[in-house]
């Protein structure tokens, strides 16, 4: 398929100083922002709870919001998904389960009402509170002492007795999910008018250990890259494929900086294919740059480049026409991280022919003047007669 009838003959390089001011202030800023702003993890990154309800009558964003605020959850975050006729909303609120520390000394100062206690260790991590009584209680009453706080009650594990005296007690708190149930049910009279769909969980340190992950696996696929490209092209291309590497994911993670989209796991998945997109557009180039050294020799080695980028025009023309039309139907359709994603690689496809021709190639042309200077001055000193 031919996209351009007529050779092109389109002067890029002449204006590559003013495109790297360009993208160098551009870059600079984004990752101030990132240092400063910093991202809008996802429940795949921060950890917390997220809840699918579907509604059985028509309502919005809004009216949802307003209804968890009124039912005591300031913090939570709502989201519209799927057709505007299926009212279903994703609700995400920070947390795995309704133990915090302000809720759980609440918890220890009620259970310790009901009589001698001879120990009460919140574990905040796993949501549960240990109990030791000096004297046997019933489940039902400890349950209500810790609900009376606030604190939702999944169950009471009764353990026995101690061997140091005693009895042991577990107090497993209600999820996050019970909390929103809660809060969406306040006022309600009769059966809810909602349907819990899915209900997911990720604790903080998965969060974290999920997000280290993803951080490793984008900085190895680079490096494998750049290995490949050191292989496959002598030192003077590897650099420019690195930069335009790196200035796509500094890109693609503006646009999730300033669109305050979540950025979790898709977005990884975004940013690892972005980075395989941009350095196969690059070793394209790359290739017909050097066939076009050996076929015009003597020619500036600028010239050359620009000749093979208007040789190649209507395959890059093509290439990232056909991946931004696939990207459409996620557009339109699409809903949360799915949209998210295909809007990151609309804007990995810009930069990335971007960066091919205004950050690689002009990186190329600079090492190449670099070592054409030292030769010349190389040969200058052999030249030069020795004195006695």
């Amino acid at each position: 398929m031919q996209i351009l009838k007529n050779k092109t003959n389109i002067d890029f390089i002449s204006k590559r100083k003013p495109a790297i001011f360009i993208s160098t202030v551009l870059n600079l800023i984004i990752l101030v922002g990132i240092a400063t702003w910093g991202f809008n993890f996802g429940v795949d990154f921060a950890g917390g709870t997220v809840v699918e309800v579907q509604f059985n009558k028509p309502t919005s964003a809004a009216e949802v919001r307003k209804r968890a605020e009124a039912g005591g959850l300031p913090d939570v975050s709502v989201q519209s998904i799927g057709a505007a006729d299926e009212n279903s909303f994703l609700l995400r609120l920070g947390g795995v389960t309704q133990l915090t520390e302000e809720s759980a000394a609440k918890a220890k100062e009620s259970l310790q009402a009901l009589g001698p206690m001879k120990s009460i260790y919140p574990d905040l991590a796993n949501g549960i509170i240990n109990l030791r009584s000096e004297q046997a209680l019933p489940a039902e009453q400890i349950s209500k002492a810790v609900e009376a706080t606030g604190t939702g009650v999944e169950e009471v594990r009764e353990l026995g007795a101690a061997q140091a005296g005693g009895f042991d007690y577990q107090v497993v708190a209600s999820g996050m999910a019970d909390r929103i149930r809660a809060a969406l049910t306040a006022g309600v009279q009769g059966e809810p008018d909602f349907e819990m769909r899915r209900v997911e969980y990720v604790g903080p340190q998965v969060g974290k250990q999920l997000r280290n992950r993803g951080v490793a696996a984008l900085l190895y696929s680079m490096m494998a890259i750049l290995i490949y490209v050191a292989f496959r092209f002598d030192f003077k291309f590897g650099p420019g494929a690195l930069l335009a590497m790196l200035h796509d994911v500094v890109m693609v993670a503006g646009f999730y900086l300033f669109s305050r989209a979540e950025f979790g796991l898709t977005a990884i998945a975004a940013l690892l294919t972005i980075v395989g997109y941009s350095v196969n557009d690059t070793i394209v180039i790359y290739d017909r740059i050097r066939e076009d050294m050996a076929k015009f020799k003597g020619k500036p080695f600028a010239e050359v480049i620009n000749i093979a980028i208007n040789d190649t025009l209507g395959r890059t023309i093509l290439t990232s026409g056909t991946t931004a039309l696939s990207l459409i139907g996620l557009l339109i359709f699409g809903v949360g991280e799915i949209r998210d994603f295909a809007w990151a690689m609309l804007v990995g496809i810009i930069v990335g022919t971007y960066s091919t021709i205004y950050i690689a190639s002009p990186l190329t042309i600079w090492l190449d003047e670099r070592e054409a200077a030292r030769q010349a001055r190389q040969k200058t000193n052999l030249d030069e007669p020795k004195t006695a």
